[in-house]
This record gives C-alpha cells, sequence and structure tokens, in this order.
C-alpha cells in the first residue's frame, strides 16, 4: 500500500482554573457542537490526574472535525480494536472516508491488533472513495489474518469490490460464501442492477428463492427497479403477485418501487393505481409518474401530474422538459425551462441536454444561439455530450457553419461527435463533406458505429452516389465487420429508389436476411410514388397495411394513385374507410420565427393576425413569379376538383404563407428560415427558387428529410430530393 500522509493538528494546552468529574465531561462532550467548545472540554481531559474512561475516549474520536479526531488518535498509546474499530466505522461514513486509512496504516506500523469487525469499515471506505488497490491489499491482509472465511468479512469484499465496479470479484466472493444471509444477497443483487446487469441481477434473484431466502423489502425494491430498466413487465408482475403470495407489507419504499417498476414498462393504468394510494406522494414516485406518462406519449397526463406536485426537483422539471422535447412539443419544453430560470433553480446537464433536444426540434435557429450561449455562461461548454448536442441542434436549425465551428472547437471527439457531423452534411445535402470527415474520423483512428454508416448512406442517398454507397455498404461488412440491420437495408433501398434503380431496389428488400418493416416498404412506397411507379407502388402501398393497417402515408398513396387514374369512387371508398377508423392524413404545417417569436402556418390558413397582408402578399408574389414562368403544378392534388380550384389549393400551401409572412416582416435582406413536417412539394419547390432569384433573399427550408438552401433561383438539392 503506498503511503498516506496523516495530516496534522495541534492539541490544545490544558487551561487549569478548574477540574470537571468524567460523567461531567462526557455529558459536555455529548452536547458539543463547535470544534472551540470540544477543544475546551479536551483540555480539562487532559489535565486530569484520571486516565480518561473508554467511553469518553471513544466520544473524544467523534469531535466535529475529522482532522482532530485523527490527531487524538494518533496520541493514543498503543489502541485497542474496542477503540481502533469504532474509530474506523466512525470514519468509513463520513465525508473523508478514505481517513480510515490513515488509521489503518498506523494500526499496521506498529503491529496493532485488527479485529476481523475492523475489516468491514475498511472495505466500505475503500468502496466508497473507489480504491480498488487498497480495498485488494486489505482482502489480502484479511486472508492472512484466517478472516477469509468470516461472513462479515465477505459481505465487506463484495461491497469493496461492487463499489469498484468489479463485479466478476465481488460474484467471486459471493459464489465461495459458505453461509449467504440477506445482505450478501442484496449486496450483489443491487451490484448487478447499478452496473444495469438487470438479467443477471433477476437470475439471482431466482436463485435466491430457490434457496429458500425470504427476500426483504430492499431487495425487493432493487429487483422492482431491474424490473423496470430492462422493461420486463413479467418479472415486474410476478414479483408483485410474489409480495402479495407472502403477504408482505407494501410500505411506502415498496409502493414507490411497485409504481416506478410500471410506470418504466409502460403499465401506466396499473401504475396510476397504486399511485392514488399513496399518501402522502414523494417528489421520487411523482417524477417516475412524470416520466412514464412522458415516454408513452401521453403528456397531457404527464403535465396533470406535474402541476400537481406540491414538491419539485431539478429531476422532475427535467423529466417534464424531456417528455416535451421528445414528444414534438418542443416551443412547450423551452417555456417550461423559462419557468425554471424564473424560479432560479439552475439546470444540470440532463435538463440542457433536453433543452437542446428541444430546440433542435423546433429549428429556430435564433433561439439555438441563445441556447448555445447560456450553455456556455453556465460551465456546461466543455462538456463532450453537450457538445456533441449543439453540433446536431445547429445541424437541425439551418446552420451548418456553426455546427462545424463547434466540432473544430471541440478538444476532444468520440464516435458521436464525428458522426452528429457527418450526419449534419449529410441532411444539407453535403455528401462530399460528408464523405471527407467519414475519412478524416478513420484517419483520426476513431471506429464508425452502425449509426455512422447511416448518416454515410443517407448522404450518399439524397445526392445520388448510388455506386459510393454500394462500396460504403460493403466496407461496414467486409472491413468494419458491422452486420447491417433494419436502417442500412432501408437506406440502399432509398438510395436506389431515389435513384429511379426499382429493380435493385425491389432486389434489397427480397435478398436482406430478415423480413422488411414497414420504413423499408415505405421507403420503396415513396419512391414508386415519386417515380409514378402506379403498379408497383399498390403492391407496395399493400405490403405496408399489412404490417400497419392504420397506416395513413399507404391509404393517402392508395388514394392518390386511384386519384391519378381518375377512380374517384376507390378513392370515396378509402377515404370513408380512413375516416371510420379515424385515420386522418397529417396536415402540412409550417414555423418561421420573427422578433423571437414562433409562427404557424398550416394549409390556407387564415387564423394568423396578418392573414389578409399575407394573402395579399402571396397574390403580389405569384404575379411577379409568373412574368419568369411560373405555372401552378397541380398535379400533387389529388382530390376531384376544377382546375382553377386546384390552382388556390397548392397557392395556400403552408411553406408559401410562412414566406409571405417572412417576406413582409423580415428585415430586408435577411435570411429567411422555415420549418416544415411534411416533404416539400415539386410546386413549392419551384416557387421558392423562383422567389429566391426575384426577391434576392436567400431562404433555408427544412422539410421532413432534409435541408433545401434556396439561392439565386437554385436549390442546394440540385432538384434531387
Amino acid at each position: 500500500m503506498s503511503a498516506v500522509h496523516q495530516p496534522t493538528i495541534s492539541l490544545p494546552t490544558p487551561n487549569l482554573n478548574s477540574t470537571p468529574t468524567p460523567t461531567t465531561l462526557l455529558k459536555t462532550l455529548s452536547s458539543s457542537h463547535s470544534l472551540a467548545h470540544f477543544k475546551q472540554v479536551h483540555a480539562h481531559i487532559l489535565r486530569s490526574t484520571h486516565s480518561p474512561s473508554h467511553s469518553l475516549i471513544l466520544k473524544l474520536l467523534s469531535s466535529p472535525s475529522l482532522l482532530y479526531s485523527l490527531s487524538i488518535f494518533s496520541h493514543l498509546p498503543h489502541p485497542l480494536p474496542s477503540l481502533s474499530t469504532p474509530f474506523l466505522r466512525h470514519l468509513s461514513r463520513s465525508s473523508k472516508p478514505e481517513f480510515a486509512f490513515f488509521v489503518y496504516q498506523r494500526l499496521r506500523n506498529e503491529g496493532i491488533p485488527i479485529d476481523r469487525f475492523a475489516f468491514p469499515p475498511l472495505l466500505k471506505a475503500a468502496s466508497r472513495v473507489g480504491w480498488l488497490a487498497e480495498g485488494k491489499e486489505i482482502h489480502g491482509f484479511g486472508f492472512k489474518s484466517g478472516f477469509h472465511s468470516d461472513p462479515f468479512v465477505q459481505t465487506g469484499l463484495m461491497v469493496m469490490y461492487v463499489g469498484c465496479g468489479r463485479l466478476p470479484e465481488a460474484r467471486l466472493v459471493f459464489d465461495k460464501m459458505s453461509y449467504r444471509d440477506i445482505v450478501a444477497w442484496r449486496v450483489m443483487i443491487d451490484g448487478y442492477c447499478q452496473s444495469e446487469l438487470f438479467d443477471d441481477a433477476l437470475e439471482l434473484f431466482e436463485e435466491m428463492k430457490r434457496a429458500n431466502i425470504e427476500a426483504d423489502k430492499f431487495v425487493l425494491s432493487s429487483i422492482l427497479s431491474a424490473c423496470g430498466r430492462a422493461g420486463n413487465l413479467d418479472c415486474g408482475k410476478a414479483i408483485h403477485d410474489y409480495i402479495i403470495q407472502k403477504e408482505l407489507v407494501i410500505d411506502a419504499h415498496l409502493r414507490c418501487a411497485l409504481v416506478t417498476m410500471y410506470a418504466s414498462c409502460g403499465c401506466m393504468d396499473m401504475a396510476q393505481q397504486l399511485y392514488d394510494q399513496m399518501i402522502p406522494k414523494n417528489v421520487v414516485v411523482s417524477t417516475a409518474m412524470v416520466s412514464g406518462y412522458s415516454r408513452h406519449g401521453r403528456v397531457k397526463d404527464a403535465r396533470l401530474i406535474f402541476d400537481q406536485m406540491v414538491e419539485k426537483d431539478l429531476v422532475s422539471w427535467s423529466a417534464m422538459i424531456s417528455g416535451y422535447a421528445e414528444s414534438d412539443q418542443p416551443q412547450e419544453a423551452l417555456r417550461l425551462f423559462n419557468e425554471l430560470q424564473i424560479l432560479g433553480i439552475g439546470p444540470d446537464q440532463v435538463t440542457m441536454l433536453s433543452v437542446i433536444s428541444a430546440c433542435a426540434n423546433l429549428g429556430v435557429l435564433d433561439k439555438a444561439k441563445w441556447i448555445h450561449v447560456y450553455a456556455n455562461k453556465n460551465g456546461f461548454g466543455g462538456s463532450l455530450r453537450i457538445n456533441n448536442a449543439l453540433i446536431d441542434m445547429y445541424a437541425k436549425c439551418g446552420s451548418l457553419e456553426r455546427a462545424r465551428n463547434v466540432f473544430e472547437k471541440m478538444t476532444s471527439r468520440n464516435v458521436i461527435s464525428w458522426t452528429s457531423m457527418i450526419n449534419a452534411f449529410a441532411i444539407h445535402g453535403d455528401a462530399n463533406n460528408a464523405l471527407r470527415y467519414f475519412q478524416k474520423m478513420k484517419e483520426a483512428c476513431v471506429e464508425p458505429n452502425g449509426v455512422t454508416f447511416v448518416g454515410v448512406l443517407y448522404a450518399c442517398s439524397h445526392a445520388g452516389l448510388v455506386e459510393e454507397g454500394r462500396k460504403i455498404f460493403a466496407s461496414m461488412i467486409n472491413e468494419h465487420n458491422i452486420t447491417p440491420k433494419h436502417e442500412h437495408y432501408g437506406c440502399m433501398v432509398d438510395l436506389f429508389g431515389r435513384a429511379n434503380l426499382l429493380r435493385e431496389a425491389v432486389e434489397i428488400v427480397e435478398t436482406m436476411p430478415f423480413a422488411p418493416n414497414v420504413v423499408i416498404w415505405g421507403s420503396l412506397m415513396s419512391a414508386c410514388q415519386i417515380h409514378g411507379e402506379t403498379e408497383l407502388g399498390q403492391f407496395t402501398a399493400k405490403r405496408v397495411l399489412e404490417l400497419e393497417p392504420d397506416h395513413d402515408g399507404a391509404l393517402v398513396l392508395l388514394s392518390n394513385i386511384y386519384a391519378k387514374e381518375r377512380k374517384w369512387k376507390n378513392v370515396g371508398d378509402l377515404r370513408q374507410l380512413m375516416k371510420e377508423r379515424g385515420i386522418c392524413k397529417e396536415r402540412g404545417c409550417s414555423r418561421i420565427e420573427l422578433n423571437d417569436e414562433v409562427h404557424e402556418f398550416l394549409v390556407a390558413d387564415r387564423n394568423h393576425k396578418q392573414a389578409y397582408e399575407i394573402y395579399e402578399k402571396l397574390n403580389e408574389v405569384v404575379s411577379r413569379l409568373k412574368l419568369d414562368g411560373y405555372a401552378p403544378d397541380t398535379g400533387c392534388v389529388l382530390v376531384d376538383l376544377e382546375e382553377e380550384e386546384k390552382r388556390e389549393v397548392v397557392l395556400w400551401h403552408s411553406e408559401k404563407l410562412a414566406l409571405c409572412y417572412g417576406l413582409i416582416n423580415g428585415a430586408k435582406d435577411s435570411c429567411i428560415r422555415i420549418v416544415k413536417n411534411l416533404r416539400v412539394c415539386e410546386d413549392c419547390h419551384t416557387f421558392l427558387k423562383l422567389v429566391s432569384k426575384v426577391y434576392r433573399r436567400e431562404i433555408v427550408v427544412r422539410d421532413r428529410t432534409r435541408f433545401h438552401h434556396y439561392r439565386d433561383g437554385v436549390c442546394s438539392c440540385r432538384d434531387y430530393w
């Protein structure tokens, strides 16, 4: 064991004015809370002609200052285990558990006896500070001292190895134990849970039941936590049944564990039932309910619980913010974050990641800039995870340059950093830089993972780089030993489909080693729609509906195919079916931010306060564009309307309304940034290109899958989207 230097402190000089009795001194020490008072009592003890009692010395060793206690201990001549062991126990539970090793070092150096009860606190101290080397030395010393079979020492060794993250060594000690009490089982199960080895924890619990060991509420709580975090509802229900069968008392601690397990597994009705029985409801279980509802798309229910919480901590605020961010309600997430700031509660990294994610989903660059400044001011600028998230945020807010600046300034980068930057280039249609950074990543000896290859293949797909995509897909398998998953085959189908190589796309679908999922059939279906392959489109749409009968995209595509063929009865039948099932085609929605306010527009929206001016501006823009040859393309309007009505429908698309609002209210020559929830149609794409040329404005549009940068009548996608 390496030398440990003990801190020094001077002892007091006795005050000779009075001589209190030992009993009085003991009572005075018990009521002393300040170090100054403690020193004064100690001085009286030092001047006493009587040797201090055992209980008086123990009380001295529990002074308000750990350094002072150590100094007292260092002056005790040859302390017996009856003094050293309680002192070790005190130190192991203190704010400085490493101080226990100063005592241990003295005992070893001076050959002072160490009994078996000293080992658990020493091992606990090693566990708390993660001192594996010291823990191993104590293990060896215990073996030499003949305590290796003592259950107290063995349990202490398990605690130490678990605390130092060495589960195999802990299990080895556990397996060698001749007698295992409930504490030993609990330590091992907790160790597996802390290391997220939930299957091992559940397997050990089954072994415990076979050994006829009665589980206590702490073991049951750990196992329920394992079930929840592993999403194993069946096992969680079995534990609940076990509790009922054994007629165990379900106290607040156990009920909290049950609620958290059911909420984590998405069984919210059962979670709510148990939650309603809790009085009072603590912040931990309420936060579990908020997370459970949010995770399963029931954000209104989550907010109801959140608003009813009497006490909220940062974790509960973060859970609600995350719920909004992940449920496509980014504005609510940011609004809640503003409330958190007003309350003066500082965010942690988890909160910031949720806020950055919300900002990325919102797609508003000014908000993104503010979040970045806030993160730096509040000490998150050096965090690898935060910087990775900022790259993604800037990319999704339309600023590839800022995303790249964050990446280039990072002092350390991991696979997520490189992958985020490659994905940023991909969604902006910059395939050349995506491929260049992929090469730089490999040169930096950072091994790409499956997500990296999705980004690179996506870049190839959206740029029409078919041969390059083939090579990368092959290298993923042959050079990097990555087995393709659904998402990789989906990228290849998309790559061939966009390039109108539908035969190759179908071949991928037919030869992949597992059944194609909805996403892959949907990708092929979209390609058929783009290239007008009616027969194959019908086939793929039906495959999608076999897997997901309520898939609105497939039903709409079939309806559109029938509409193109003017089979209006079939169109009517399909739409009636959608109505009966409550299926609606997702409405186009576009967002634009001006002056720190986000404005949303739907198709033919007249609810905006400036609706009259917007439509007047739209008429003006259309008139100017017609001079440049613009004619509304009504081919995308697949309903039985007169041609004039179709022209009106296509001119009232949400991105055109957002654009006109930007032209009215935005600063001259400023970039107009729009976020749309659906793919930009052919007519809007042409319209936006012409506006960028005629009005000499840069326009950036984020649609469902990528960015379009319009400048001088040209789009960055080169009309390949």
